[in-house]
């Protein structure tokens, strides 16, 4: 269905481009289709919104819910295929007591395409299917896995399948194995594909209501999710850099690896360090109380990776300290890597603007790090980014205090401001973790996190370029001025 989609759209482009034998409406008609294979953005978001809306009218069917759960409405059905699409994992309704199998396996299929990408699988299906390796279908490759376009695109996109398949293969035969002692043979099984397909996909879903609050203590089980969460957030451009010097020494693996995977590969081991640190330490009198030392640093290890876009929960979020939550903020805001299956601001958006920072604190004018000098336009794409970013998410947040809170005094609205923060970045992060508010949401304020999702999903830079229009060189230019900064 993919697949075709976008050969459809390309033979219709065609089919009317002649005005001799078409109309006015059709003409336009093809314009705007054109416009959509032209422009990969434009046609991700059409792609995203098309499979959103297949997603929440198959939710809204009555097989899709338990026989003693009532039928999920519009706005419920939409935010739950929004939220699987794009990888989040907040929820409205119980996934595990209201979704009956059906439901569940929507959702799951939901949570793979959107984890891949509805483009990568789009134009893997193009290439072989149509034979075509035109250049608008290696822009589309190119930009869904970050590689360049003169490298050979048909064997990247199937090195991403193949590693996507082989990670959720691995925690799937491993988790199953897990659950035999504990549950019944094939819902061992459905429990080991539901949660390893969203744990890669850094989706935040989970077949308990708990999250894995059950599987606190349990290493197999944290591992098996850590890995699979690291290994789907670092992005397919340091797994293909990985692949690629694999064969070499192991000497000169890391010498071989480009400036990208260097700085993703340092950068989420230092904030996983962080996390866990701070969260150990902060809650060492809060929820980590009571508990062993081993199970104390498991605990703050996986709080640590899921806060980065994985969403899942081995503890009650809305038992956290105000400080542990906002450290969780920053994880979520700063995310996971470009091109993965996690969201946020990214991490080598994050580095470069601490590097940019740092430099000019030094007194010096180029970024260089590990013999390597970052080109002006990174900068640029990366204050852009966080611009973006903070914008949409003030946006959000004023909205959704005015339609949750705005009947209320301060004095009794005492700390649902943290939790209506937490939920926002939660959404545009594409994070999924939740102190329970999301539940309590109007229509209204589901329909404002849905967006969220659809926009940290996409990434703000995608969607405005998606909705702007084509670049127009100016043909004169002013003088230039200097005001006064900082």
């Amino acid at each position: 269905m993919l697949g075709t989609s976008y050969l459809g759209l390309r033979f219709f482009a065609i089919a009317t481009s002649n005005p001799d034998r078409t109309g006015f409406g059709e003409i336009v008609m093809a314009k705007a289709i054109g416009s959509l294979t032209k422009y990969p953005a434009r046609f991700s978001v059409l792609s995203y919104l098309i499979v959103i809306g297949i997603g929440a009218l198959l939710l809204m069917l009555p097989i899709s819910v338990r026989l003693d759960k009532t039928h999920l409405t519009i706005v419920d059905s939409l935010f739950t295929a929004t939220s699987a699409l794009c990888v989040t994992g907040l929820t409205v309704r119980s996934t595990a007591n209201d979704l009956s199998g059906f439901g569940q396996a929507v959702v799951l299929v939901l949570i793979q395409i959107g984890g891949i990408g509805i483009v990568t699988i789009t134009t893997f299906l193009t290439f072989h299917l149509n034979h075509s390796d035109g250049l608008r279908s290696r822009a589309m490759a190119s930009e869904a896995v970050g590689a360049p376009r003169q490298t050979d695109l048909r064997s990247t996109l199937r090195s991403v399948l193949v590693f996507t398949l082989l990670v959720e293969s691995i925690g799937f035969v491993i988790l199953a194995i897990r659950g035999f002692f504990e549950m019944g043979f094939f819902q061992s099984l459905w429990h080991a594909m539901f949660h390893s397909v969203s744990a890669y996909c850094n989706a935040g879903f989970a077949l308990h209501d708990d999250s894995l609050t059950r599987y606190q203590g349990d290493v197999v089980v944290n591992l098996v999710m850590i890995l699979s969460i690291v290994a789907g957030g670092i992005g397919f451009p340091v797994m293909l850099d990985i692949r690629r010097n694999w064969h070499r020494p192991r000497t000169q693996i890391w010498s071989r690896l480009h400036l990208h995977s260097k700085m993703m590969l340092i950068g989420t081991a230092i904030l996983i360090a962080i996390g866990t640190a701070v969260f150990l330490l902060v809650e060492s009198h809060g929820v980590l109380a009571g508990m062993s030392w081993p199970r104390r640093i498991l605990v703050s290890l996986f709080g640590s990776v899921t806060a980065r876009t994985a969403g899942f929960n081995t503890v009650d979020i809305a038992s956290l300290t105000n400080a542990t939550l906002f450290m969780t903020i920053l994880l979520m805001i700063i995310g996971a890597g470009p091109c993965s299956t996690g969201g946020g601001m990214k991490v080598t958006t994050f580095m470069v603007l601490v590097l940019s920072g740092w430099t000019t604190f030094r007194g010096r004018k180029k970024i260089s790090i590990m013999r390597r000098t970052i080109a002006p336009t990174m900068v640029q794409r990366a204050i852009s980014t966080f611009l973006l970013f903070g914008t949409v998410l003030i946006i959000a947040v004023t909205t959704l205090l005015v339609l949750e809170q705005s009947s209320y005094p301060h004095q009794q609205a005492k700390g649902v401001f943290m939790e209506t923060v937490f939920e926002a970045i939660s959404a545009l992060g594409t994070v999924g973790l939740s102190t329970g508010i999301t539940s309590q949401f109007g229509s209204a304020s589901r329909l404002v996190l849905i967006v969220l999702m659809f926009i940290g999903r996409l990434g703000p830079i995608s969607i405005a370029i998606a909705i702007s229009h084509r670049e127009r060189p100016l043909r004169y230019e002013f003088p230039e001025a200097e005001p006064l900064i900082g």
